[in-house]
């Protein structure tokens, strides 16, 4: 079994990790005043948050073309794999991954096993990484599956964003309803590890300094039940500063756990908006 991992540009994945882990990546759009633009090929973070300042309505995403997709599958079995593992952000905030396992039935020369990998963002790259190490190892499709799904379970994160106006005008945000009245004057804190795996708004903060202190606090009652290694990440739109200052404080009080910092590109910008900060972490494969 020669197996090949496919994942979409929402892994915010390095060029080096996609090239040492043989990993093909899909861009997914996104749209600005009417223009579509491929994430991480024709615009980079930094242009779309400067564009974002200046756009006359409201970004949004788009599914890549299924026929690109097709296309990709194909050239993957003239490469000579047999399994292909398309790994993907959530089906909570894209139809993507569903759409995938429509079209997987229709390849005869190649098996195809879209995975919703529940997340996004880098919690999503380290999935895609697990895949591309467990398939060069030589395990079967189903044995790394089953490997992915438990790695998964340990996924926990945290958000705190600026205001709720991009989720709730994007449709993103499962009880917007509950907190639309207030969300001016409020930092609200969401996450994802919910039962649903849909973006939720937990509780309000008045102020980013107490949002981060919860957030702490939070994490650290997180770690009290933990008993396995963790790779923690520091998530920031457009505020690289405040994710360093959070980092530094963040691995004093943790000196054990590594922090790394990454970031939410344009088409997960759009939805949470400039200035949003995360705090996520999940088991760490490479300590345990």
């Amino acid at each position: 079994m020669k197996i090949a991992v496919v994942t979409d540009s929402t892994a915010y994945l390095s060029n080096d990790e996609v090239a040492a882990n043989n990993i093909k990546v899909v861009p997914i759009p996104v749209i600005i005043d009417g223009k579509s633009y491929q994430e991480g090929i024709d615009i980079t973070t930094s242009e779309f948050y400067e564009k974002l300042k200046s756009s006359k309505s409201f970004p949004s995403t788009s599914q890549l073309p299924l026929g690109e997709m097709i296309n990709l599958y194909e050239g993957l079995a003239k490469e000579g794999f047999d399994t292909v593992i398309s790994i993907h952000l959530s089906s909570t905030i894209s139809g993507f991954v569903n759409s995938l396992k429509q079209i997987a039935n229709e390849l005869d020369d190649i098996k195809i096993i879209p995975y919703d990998s529940q997340v996004t963002v880098k919690l999503m790259g380290y999935l895609v990484i697990e895949a591309a190490k467990l398939a060069r190892q030589g395990l079967n499709a189903d044995v790394i599956i089953d490997r992915l799904n438990k790695l998964r379970s340990t996924i926990d994160n945290l958000f705190i964003v600026d205001d709720l106006q991009n989720l709730v005008r994007g449709g993103r945000l499962s009880n917007a309803s509950a907190f639309i009245g207030s969300m001016l004057k409020i930092k609200p804190l969401l996450t994802m590890n919910t039962p649903s795996h849909e973006i939720e708004a937990f509780e309000k903060v008045r102020s980013t300094k107490k949002a981060l202190a919860r957030v702490e606090e939070l994490f650290d009652q997180a770690l009290q039940k933990t008993d396995y290694p963790i790779r923690a990440i520091i998530i920031h739109a457009n505020d690289e500063p405040a994710a360093m200052k959070w980092r530094e404080k963040l691995s004093a009080k943790y000196p054990d756990i590594p922090f790394e910092i990454s970031y939410f590109g344009p088409v997960i910008g759009t939805h949470l908006g400039e200035k949003a900060l995360a705090l996520a972490w999940m088991r760490d494969t490479s300590r345990s």
